[in-house]
């Protein structure tokens, strides 16, 4: 674990840092040339410790010609790119001292991630709420609405993980997408799910243990006539309900694919769409819409809902 940070947050994010290895000097005569090494192009190493961007603990800027040293930590502020305002309104659901619910709106990534980073839940209010240790127990995609529950303190994010991780928080999310009308429902979804890094869809590997579980319920049906929501169905649409058991990587896109009722609007299943980053027009019609457990702190039994309710419209 690194040292205490010398410098603030900024834009509700803390400094990277970065440490030379402990032993020997190796190719680097000196720290200029080491970050050159270490970081990836796109850092303007030249021009940041010209400006005195790079810092030891101490505060003190990293020259360019300093004298390469091991285990030595090297702080910076990363540069951000200009973020399109994600439209919709971050809802605050609920708030005490250990825990913060919000309801997001589609496009909100959870995290600072990539190329959203100011547009984030955690960034957003962290800033908003004035919590600088605010942090996610759980995340959703960010074409996903609905609901997240964060821990205010690093001290309270132990006992609320272990929620997650030992499967306590009862999830129930709803999709809109095309009303099947030889769909036996309600039914539960049974299958083994793959997710690759760097490719889009994860897959169904057929013949795997089983690692991936969904009730999946209709709850009520639209006429497709009162809906301009992208549908092709004569059957129209329907609002289904959906309790996954486990949380794999799209797990709920998969299994409405599979049986024949793909949620509408979603830019990845069944065919990966033209998908640029800042088109906000088309929200995923999938509401992460309850989380219900008990608290393991004080034993009370917690619920909350979302303010949302499909269809989702883009709000931009």
């Amino acid at each position: 674990m690194p040292p205490r940070s010398p410098l603030p947050r900024r834009h509700g994010l803390n400094a990277a840092w970065v440490r030379t290895p402990d032993r020997g000097r190796g190719e680097w005569p000196t720290m200029g040339a080491w970050l050159r090494d270490r970081l990836p192009e796109r850092v303007e190493v030249g021009a940041m410790l010209a400006e005195g961007r790079f810092v030891y603990d101490d505060l003190r800027p990293v020259g360019e010609g300093d004298r390469y040293t091991p285990h030595t930590f090297v702080w910076f502020h990363r540069e951000l790119r200009e973020e399109p305002v994600v439209p919709g309104e971050l809802h605050v659901v609920h708030q005490d001292e250990r825990l913060v619910v919000v309801d997001k709106p589609a496009f909100l990534a959870t995290i600072p991630r990539g190329k959203h980073v100011q547009q984030s839940v955690v960034v957003r209010l962290r800033e908003q709420l004035g919590l600088p240790e605010l942090s996610p127990l759980h995340r959703l995609d960010r074409v996903t609405s609905g609901l997240v529950m964060l821990a205010t303190e690093r001290r309270w994010r132990g006992p609320h993980q272990l929620l997650f991780e030992h499967r306590r928080v009862r999830k129930t999310y709803r999709a809109l997408a095309p009303y099947r009308p030889g769909l036996e429902l309600p039914t539960t979804v049974r299958n083994h799910l793959r997710k690759e890094p760097g490719v889009w869809q994860a897959e169904v590997v057929p013949g795997a243990p089983v690692n991936a579980e969904t009730l999946v319920e209709l709850e009520s049906r639209i006429d497709g006539d009162d809906l301009d929501a992208g549908d092709d169905s004569d059957d129209g649409l329907a609002v289904y309900r959906l309790t996954p058991r486990t949380g794999r990587t799209h797990q709920l896109r998969l299994h409405l694919l599979g049986l024949g009722i793909p949620i509408v609007d979603d830019p990845l299943y069944p065919e990966v769409g033209d998908m640029l980053v800042d088109d906000f027009r088309r929200p995923l019609q999938l509401l992460a819409c309850e989380l219900a457990f008990t608290d393991p702190v004080d034993g009370t039994e917690r619920r909350f809902e979302t303010v949302r309710r499909l269809p989702l419209v883009s709000a931009g």
